[in-house]
C-alpha cells in the first residue's frame, strides 16, 4: 500500500527533481493521533502521502516543509492537538506531538534515504538515527537497538537521538487451507501481516474459500522457499497431514523465522517429534516449535483457535520465545 511506502515516494520525488521533504513524528504525549515514527512525504508542489496526525496538523506541516525545501534547513515542530480538534478526528482527548521535517538532499542525504529504501526492498531491518542538536545522522541495524526492532518502536533515546525504525513487513505463511486458516487469514491481515495460504490441494486453497488472499499450490517446502523465510516471518502448519506439514516444518526450522506453530494434539505432536528426531533435528531446534499451536485459552471453534494462534504469534514477536 502506498501509505507504507513513504521513504520510497520521497526518494522518487527527489530524484524526479520535484523536491521532497520527510516529516516524521518523533515524540508524542497524551492521546496523540499518530505514534512516533509515523511519516508524511511532501513534494515541492505540495503533494502529500502518509500522515503525521490523522489530519490535525498536516496543513501546518506542509507549509513548514515547503519552507524547508526553500531554505534547505530541517525543522523540529511542536503541536498541541486541542480537545475539540482531537474529537473531530476520532480521539477522546487532546495530545501533543513533535514533528521532524527534513528536506531530502539539503538536510537528509539522498544516500541515507536510498540505503533505507534498498534495505526495505531486500527485507532487511534498518533504522536511521538523527540528533536534532547538531543534526547528525547515521544508519542503524538491529544490533544497535534490539528492543526497538523487536517492538517495532521508533522513538527518542536518552542520548537525544531519534531512531526512525523501518522493519520489513510481517508475513504469515499458513500451511493448510482448512477452516482455522479461513478465520486466521483476516485476523492476521488486521494485525498487520501479509498472509499467504499454502496447500497443493486446489479444492481447499481456492479463491472462493480465501477471497483476496495470496494462494500457493506448490508443495509446502517449495512454497516456503519461494516466499522467503526471515526474522519477520511466522509459519503456521494446520493440515494434520505429515506429508504436508513435515516438509514445511523442516524448511522453517532451517530458517530464522521468528515463529513456528504446528496444529495437533499432544499425541500427534509426540509422533511428529519422533519423525523430526529421526530426520536429525536437534532438541534445540525442536524447542522452537510451538505445539499444540496457540495459547491455551480453551479454544474450541476454528475462530477461537485462530484467536489463540494470533495471540501466541503476537506474544513471541513482541516478547520473544
Amino acid at each position: 500500500m502506498q501509505h507504507d511506502r513513504i521513504p520510497e515516494i520521497a526518494l522518487d520525488w527527489h530524484r524526479q527533481g520535484r523536491g521532497a521533504a520527510l516529516a516524521t513524528v518523533i515524540e508524542t504525549w497524551g492521546s496523540a493521533p499518530r505514534q512516533a515514527g509515523s511519516q508524511l512525504a511532501i513534494s515541492g508542489a505540495g503533494e502529500i502521502m502518509g500522515s503525521v496526525s490523522g489530519g490535525c496538523v498536516e496543513g501546518a506541516v506542509v507549509v513548514e516543509a515547503l519552507e524547508a525545501l526553500a531554505d534547505g534547513q530541517p525543522r523540529l515542530l511542536t503541536f498541541g492537538v486541542s480537545d475539540e480538534t482531537a474529537f473531530n478526528v476520532g480521539l477522546a482527548c487532546g495530545g501533543t506531538i513533535r514533528v521532524l521535517v527534513e528536506p531530502v538532499g539539503p538536510a537528509m542525504p539522498e544516500a541515507l534515504l536510498a540505503a533505507v529504501v534498498a534495505a526495505r526492498a531486500a527485507r532487511r531491518p534498518i533504522a536511521y538515527g538523527v540528533t536534532p542538536e547538531g543534526w547528525t545522522r547515521r544508519l542503524l541495524g538491529p544490533d544497535d537497538h534490539p528492543a526497538r526492532f523487536r517492538a517495532d518502536r521508533s522513538g527518542m533515546e536518552d542520548t537525544g537521538e531519534f531512531v526512525a525504525l523501518f522493519n520489513p513487513p510481517l508475513k504469515m505463511l499458513i500451511v493448510g487451507a482448512v477452516h482455522i486458516a479461513q478465520a486466521l487469514v483476516p485476523m492476521a491481515r488486521l494485525a498487520g501481516y501479509d498472509p499467504v495460504v499454502i496447500d497443493p490441494r486446489e479444492a481447499f486453497a481456492s479463491a472462493q474459500r480465501f477471497p483476496e488472499t495470496r494462494l500457493s499450490h506448490d508443495w509446502p517446502d517449495e512454497a516456503l522457499n519461494a516466499e522467503g523465510l526471515d526474522a519477520r516471518t511466522a509459519v503456521v502448519t494446520l493440515t494434520h497431514d505429515s506429508k504436508l506439514d513435515d516438509p514445511a516444518i523442516l524448511t522453517a526450522l532451517a530458517a530464522p523465522v521468528f515463529y513456528l506453530g504446528c496444529l495437533g494434539s499432544t499425541r500427534t505432536h509426540a509422533k511428529r517429534l519422533e519423525r523430526l528426531r529421526a530426520a536429525g533435528i536437534s532438541d534445540s531446534q525442536i524447542a522452537r516449535i510451538h505445539a499444540p499451536v496457540g495459547l491455551d485459552i480453551g479454544a474450541k471453534s476454528p475462530a477461537e483457535i485462530a484467536v489463540s494462534v494470533l495471540a501466541q504469534v503476537t506474544r513471541v514477536l513482541r516478547q520473544g520465545a
